[in-house]
């Protein structure tokens, strides 16, 4: 037990200010306590110390991202799953809602290893409105095969037929990824000469290839055949992809008079909104939308103006502000 002795001794210690918690005597000489206040959160300096490790991120998904399509590409020979618009072949569509997708492509699958089956849905009732059947295969054989498992024939009014040449559809796939091609060249060369200077543009150049590359990932694991209309989609991602890019490094590099946190804080603040607002808009079309074109159109640009938000706001920007700060005039 304690003395009194050490008792006095405690006391006198926590008088004189050793304790956690500071004390002040009153005006009757009772003692007072006051709490410590505590300093608030300062995002600015926390970003100043981890933004170096934001980067790690996104050069994560770019090497995930680049293994899978190389090992992709070798397995297929090709750098996406495309439809019978891209391979050429047949596309029927039967309307019916008596035989489910699973079953049609089960019984489809021994005859047709290429065959692939999808559903046409009501938005507002899920109610199945259509089969839509692709392969490879000759109109003829394809259509016998499908009469034969849903015990009617198939005419003008129950279906539809659209049949490829496979050397036109070849030929069309080419020319669409040399656009694609193209575009990201000529956007590359105007964003040097934006800028003028080499490693911001490089970083806008980064970005914009992972906008395309990851999306492009996404689909293939996702099993997605991309039709003509979803390979074109990959164009307007070059658009969608730079235009937060731009703002940022603008603001960044044009206003000196701005503090270097204030300027990509305030360019973040413009570009969110940007991209958050067409994400609303491409999620709603895609959620409502029952055509199988339009969903991988808005599948593509969604993934993409995700992967913006990640590779501009942790990537370019920590990258710009790293650059800006070996340099005196930027800061």
């Amino acid at each position: 037990m304690e003395g009194e002795g050490d008792q006095a001794q405690r006391a006198h210690a926590e008088n004189q200010g050793f304790s956690g918690t500071p004390k002040t005597k009153g005006f009757f000489g009772n003692i007072k306590e006051e709490p410590i206040a505590k300093k608030p959160f300062n995002f600015s300096h926390f970003y100043d110390k981890s933004y170096k490790f934001l980067i790690i991120i996104p050069i994560l998904i770019l090497i995930i991202s680049l293994v899978y399509m190389i090992s992709f590409t070798v397995q297929t020979g090709d750098i996406l799953r495309k439809d019978v618009s891209l391979t050429g072949g047949t596309s029927l569509t039967v309307y019916t809602d008596k035989i489910s997708l699973d079953e049609l492509e089960s019984k489809l699958k021994p005859i047709f290893s290429d065959v692939s089956v999808r559903s046409l849905t009501d938005f507002g009732t899920g109610k199945q409105l259509a089969l839509t059947i692709e392969s490879q295969a000759k109109p003829d054989d394809l259509k016998k095969a499908a009469e034969e498992i849903l015990g009617y024939s198939l005419d003008e009014k129950n279906s539809s037929m659209e049949f490829t040449g496979e050397a036109l559809s070849k030929s069309f796939y080419k020319e669409l990824l040399f656009a694609i091609g193209l575009a990201f060249l000529f956007m590359s060369i105007v964003i040097f000469l934006i800028f003028k200077v080499p490693l911001p543009s490089i970083y806008v150049i980064t970005c914009a290839f992972l906008d395309i590359l990851v999306p492009m990932a996404a689909a293939n694991i996702m099993g997605i055949r991309l039709s003509a209309a979803g390979v074109a989609a990959f164009l307007m991602l070059i658009g969608y992809s730079v235009d937060s890019d731009i703002l940022l490094t603008m603001r960044v590099l044009r206003r000196k008079e701005e503090a270097l946190n204030s300027r990509i804080f305030g360019a973040f603040k413009t570009g969110i909104t940007m991209t958050l607002t067409s994400v609303a808009a491409v999620t709603a079309g895609y959620v409502i939308t029952i055509s199988p074109v339009l969903k991988e159109i808005f599948f593509i640009l969604l993934i993409g103006l995700i992967t913006d938000i990640l590779v501009t706001w942790l990537a370019n920007a920590s990258l710009l502000k790293w650059y800006c700060e070996k340099r005196p005039e930027l800061k």
